[in-house]
C-alpha cells in the first residue's frame, strides 16, 4: 500500500524524471512512468494533471500525483506516458490531499478514488472544455401574453405556468440545468411551450471570469433562535469548524443556511451545499434560486454526461458562486470555497454502498478542516453519531426549537390498533380525521413505507406463499400490472390463478403498500383526488414535478407515499399526516433501524401544519406503550436520542465502537464462506480489535448471490486502521479472493 509519493533516496539509484501516477483499477498503490515523448524538460508537470498512459494492453487515463527522480523499478521497465491531456491541474493540491486522506481511510484504491473525483467525460479522456450553453428565454410572443390567458395556462396546464413564471422573473433566460432547479425534467413541458410560440432556444454568452451576485428577494425577519445562529456561524467563516445546527421541522433552518451563504458571498467565497437526493429537495433549490441573483451550479445524476462536465468545470475556475449536488459534488475542485452546508445530514444516502465506499458527511468535515473553511451540518433529527460529538463539544451545537412565522408543532398522537377492525389497513378513526380535514380544506398526507399493492401473496388454503427465485424474499403483489416483484433483485413474474403447491385458487394479499392503500382511499373519498408519490408513481421523466405543481395548487387532496414525501417538501396546505404502520423498524435486527424510524415519522410528521393552520399526526399501531413511541410523541428527539445512545453504548455499538465490516459474495455459499475464513486466518490474532464471523448476511442469498461477511470492532479507530492496512494486502492475494466478489465498507450503516 502506498504511503505518500516521495520515496527514499537509497530506495532506487538516481534516474531521469519519474511521475507517480493514480490510475483506476484494483491494485492499492501508485504506479511510476516517464514523461511522454517530446515533453520539455523545462516544462514543469504538476500534480493534478491527467495523463494518457499505456496500461498492459489497453490505454487508461491518470492523475499525476507526483514527480521525483526515483522509482522501486528498474529504469528500463519503465513506460513513457502517451500524453499530457493538460498544463494547468483538474484537481487542486487541497483536494489531492483530501483524496490521498479518503483512499487511506477507506483503504480503497488511489486511482479509483481519483477517478470519482471526475465526471465521466474527463475520466474518459475527453478535453477539458466547457460548452457555450444555450438558455431558454419568452419570445416576443411569450411576453406580449394578457393576464387573462396566463391566469387560464395556470389553471389548465400548472406545470406549464410555473415554467413560464420563472422565465419572466429572468429576462436573461435559464439554461436548461438551471431550469432543473425546479424541474427534474421538463422537456415535454418546454416542449410544448415552444410548439405554442411563447419561448425559444437561444445560445447564450459564456459566463463573466468574475461572479457577481446580488439578493432578488428580502432578507426574512429571523427570531432570537435564528439571529443566534446565524451571528455565530458568520462569526466562525475563514476558520474550520463544525456546526450542527439541530433544528425541528419548519424552525426556518434555510434562512440559517441563506444567510450564511450571503456573508460567504459578500467575500467573494464559493458554497457547496450537500443534499441526500437533489429530486426530493426542490423547495430547498429553489429558494436559494429566488434569494441569490448570481451563478448557481447543480451536480446531480440526472444531468447529462455533458452537462456534469461543464459544470464541474466551470466550478473548478470559480465561475460558480453556489453549488448545490448530491454526495459526490464533494470532490468538485471550488478555488474560492468558504462554506460547506449538508442538509438532512443524517440521511442515509450520503453514504456510498458500493465501490468506494464513503460517507459525504464524513468527507465534507475532512475537507472544511484542511481547507480552514466552516461545514454545517443540518437536520431535524440528527443522526446519533452527530448528536453524540455535539453533546462531547465537539462540534458547536445550534439549536432551533421554534417553528418559523408563528407556526407551532403538530399534534401527535396514537390509534392503537388491537382489537381494531381495519378497511384495507385504514382504521375508522384515522378515516374519520381525514374526512374532518377535508371538510375544512386542508391536504391530508398519508405515510406508508411500503411500496406494491400487498408485500405477501399467500394461499389461504395450504398456506403457501410466494417467494423470489433469486432472493430470500417474498415477492410483493402490484395490483395495476396483475404481477409479482422482488423490491431486492429486480424480477418479476406474472400474477398465478393458483397455488403452485396444491393448486387453490383461494389466493390472498397479505398486508399493505401504498398502491393499496390508493385504491381503498379513492373508494373512501370518491371526490377528492389521491395522488401517490413512490417510485413506481413516478418513474416516468418529469412525473415528480408534474405531480409536486399540482400539490402546490392547494387545493384538497389527498396525498400518499413513502419516504420520497417525507424528505425536504414543504406543503403549506397539508393540515393532517397519517403514519399507517407506526410499528415498521420497532424490531429489526439492525441495530440503526430504531434511529431510521424515529428520523423518518420526525420527517414526516413535520410536514404537517406548516403555515397559518394547526397541525395533527396520527399514528397507527399496534404497541402504542413501545418506549421508543414516547419521546417522539412529546416532541422530544433527544430524549429518545439520548435513551438510544445509553444503549448503544452498554452493548458497544457506534459511536462508542468503530466498525469495517468485509464483504463476500459468491454463487455458492461454501466460496463466500470459505474467502472469509481464509481472511480470518490472515487477521488473526488482532490486537484490540474483536472479529466476528464469517457470518451469513440478515438477507444471506440476494439476486442469485450467497452473502457472507466479517465484522470487526475495536474501541479505538488506529488499531482497526492499522491492522487493515497490514493484511488487506495478504487477503487479496488470497487464490479464494479470485472466486468471490469482495469489499471492505469502513463505519457501515447497514450490517446487511
Amino acid at each position: 500500500m502506498w504511503h505518500n509519493v516521495s520515496v527514499t533516496p537509497d530506495a532506487a539509484p538516481l534516474i531521469p524524471t519519474i511521475l507517480h501516477v493514480a490510475v483506476p483499477g484494483p491494485l492499492r498503490r501508485l504506479f511510476d512512468y516517464l514523461p511522454h515523448v517530446g515533453h520539455d524538460p523545462l516544462t514543469p508537470l504538476q500534480p493534478g494533471i491527467r495523463l494518457r498512459l499505456p496500461f498492459g494492453r489497453s490505454e487508461r487515463i491518470g492523475i499525476l500525483l507526483g514527480v521525483d527522480n526515483y522509482s522501486a523499478l528498474e529504469p528500463q521497465r519503465l513506460k513513457p506516458a502517451l500524453a499530457l491531456l493538460e498544463n494547468q491541474p483538474l484537481l487542486s493540491p487541497p483536494l489531492l490531499q483530501l483524496l490521498q486522506w479518503a483512499s487511506r481511510y477507506y483503504h480503497h484504491p488511489i486511482g479509483e478514488v481519483c477517478s470519482t473525483a471526475l465526471p465521466k467525460r474527463l475520466r474518459q479522456g475527453n478535453a477539458a472544455i466547457i460548452n457555450t450553453p444555450r438558455c431558454w428565454t419568452l419570445s416576443a410572443a411569450g411576453a406580449a401574453l394578457s393576464p387573462d390567458r396566463l391566469s387560464r395556462l395556470q389553471r389548465q396546464a400548472p406545470l406549464q405556468w410555473q415554467i413560464f413564471q420563472q422565465l419572466q422573473q429572468s429576462p436573461t433566460g435559464l439554461t436548461p440545468d438551471r431550469l432543473k432547479l425546479y424541474h427534474p425534467a421538463p422537456a415535454a413541458t418546454l416542449k410544448r411551450l415552444q410548439t405554442q410560440g411563447w419561448i425559444e432556444l437561444a445560445q447564450r454568452a459564456p459566463p463573466p471570469a468574475a461572479v457577481t451576485w446580488n439578493t432578488t428577494e428580502p432578507t426574512l425577519h429571523a427570531n432570537s433562535e435564528q439571529q443566534h445562529a446565524i451571528a455565530t456561524l458568520i462569526a466562525g467563516l475563514g476558520k474550520f469548524h463544525t456546526y450542527l445546527l439541530d433544528g425541528i421541522t419548519g424552525s426556518g433552518k434555510t434562512e440559517v443556511y441563506l444567510q450564511a451563504v450571503a456573508a460567504v458571498l459578500q467575500r467573494g467565497g464559493q458554497t457547496l451545499l450537500l443534499v441526500p437526493e437533489i429530486g426530493l429537495t426542490p423547495q430547498l433549490v429553489e429558494r436559494f434560486s429566488q434569494r441569490f441573483n448570481t451563478t448557481i451550479g447543480l451536480l446531480h445524476s440526472a444531468l447529462n454526461d455533458q452537462e456534469r462536465s461543464d459544470v464541474w468545470l466551470r466550478a473548478s475556475r470559480g465561475e460558480i458562486a453556489i453549488l448545490i449536488g448530491t454526495r459526490s459534488a464533494i470532490f468538485t475542485p471550488l478555488p474560492r470555497l468558504g462554506l460547506i452546508i449538508l442538509d438532512e445530514e443524517h440521511d442515509a444516502s450520503f453514504k456510498q454502498q458500493d465501490h468506494f465506499r464513503y460517507h459525504a458527511r464524513d468527507v465534507a468535515i475532512k475537507r472544511a478542516q484542511m481547507e480552514s473553511v466552516p461545514i454545517i451540518l443540518g437536520s431535524a433529527s440528527p443522526s446519533l453519531e452527530s448528536l453524540h460529538n455535539a453533546w462531547q463539544q465537539r462540534y458547536t451545537h445550534l439549536l432551533l426549537r421554534q417553528r418559523a412565522g408563528g407556526a407551532v408543532p403538530p399534534r401527535i398522537h396514537t390509534i392503537d390498533l388491537r382489537q381494531q377492525r381495519l378497511q384495507e389497513g385504514l382504521s375508522a378513526t384515522l378515516l374519520g380525521a381525514i374526512g374532518d380535514h377535508l371538510e375544512r380544506g386542508g391536504q391530508v398526507l398519508i405515510f406508508l413505507n411500503r411500496r406494491g399493492y400487498a408485500p405477501l401473496l399467500l394461499c389461504h388454503h395450504c398456506g403457501w406463499s410466494f417467494q423470489c427465485r433469486h432472493c430470500d424474499a417474498r415477492l410483493t403483489l402490484y395490483h395495476g400490472q396483475r404481477d409479482l416483484r422482488c423490491h431486492h433483485c429486480g424480477s418479476s413474474q406474472p400474477r398465478p390463478e393458483q397455488c403452485p403447491e396444491c393448486h387453490s385458487s383461494e389466493l390472498r394479499p397479505i398486508g399493505n403498500g401504498t398502491e393499496r392503500i390508493e385504491l381503498a382511499l379513492n373508494s373512501a373519498f370518491p371526490e377528492v383526488p389521491v395522488l401517490r408519490i413512490d417510485r413506481d408513481a413516478t418513474r416516468r421523466k418529469g412525473a415528480l414535478a408534474e405531480i409536486l405543481a399540482e400539490i402546490q395548487q392547494g387545493q384538497r387532496q389527498i396525498l400518499i407515499g413513502t419516504q420520497m414525501i417525507a424528505k425536504g417538501h414543504h406543503f403549506p396546505a397539508v393540515t393532517l399526516v397519517g403514519i399507517i404502520n407506526g410499528d415498521q423498524g420497532l424490531y429489526s435486527v439492525d441495530f440503526r433501524a430504531g434511529e431510521r424510524m424515529a428520523q423518518q415519522l420526525i420527517q414526516v410528521a413535520g410536514r404537517a401544519g406548516r403555515a397559518e393552520r394547526a397541525g395533527e399526526v396520527v399514528i397507527q399501531t399496534h404497541a402504542p406503550d413501545h418506549p421508543l413511541l414516547a419521546p417522539l410523541l412529546a416532541h422530544d428527539y433527544h430524549r429518545f436520542a439520548r435513551d438510544a445512545l445509553r444503549e448503544r453504548q452498554a452493548v458497544g455499538l457506534p459511536p462508542f465502537r468503530h466498525l469495517a465490516l468485509i464483504r463476500a459474495d459468491a454463487t455458492q455459499a461454501s466460496g463466500a464462506q470459505t474467502f472469509l475464513q481464509e481472511a480470518l486466518g490472515v487477521l488473526q490474532p488482532a490486537a484490540d480489535v474483536e472479529i466476528f464471523g464469517p457470518l451469513a448476511a440478515p438477507m444471506e442469498r440476494r439476486a442469485g448471490q450467497h452473502h457472507y461477511q466479517l465484522l470487526l470492532q475495536a474501541r479505538q479507530r488506529q488499531p482497526l486502521h492499522q491492522l487493515l492496512e497490514q493484511k488487506l494486502d495478504a487477503i487479496a492475494q488470497l487464490k479464494s479472493a479470485r472466486q468471490v466478489r469482495w469489499s471492505l465498507d469502513i463505519d457501515p450503516i447497514e450490517i446487511s
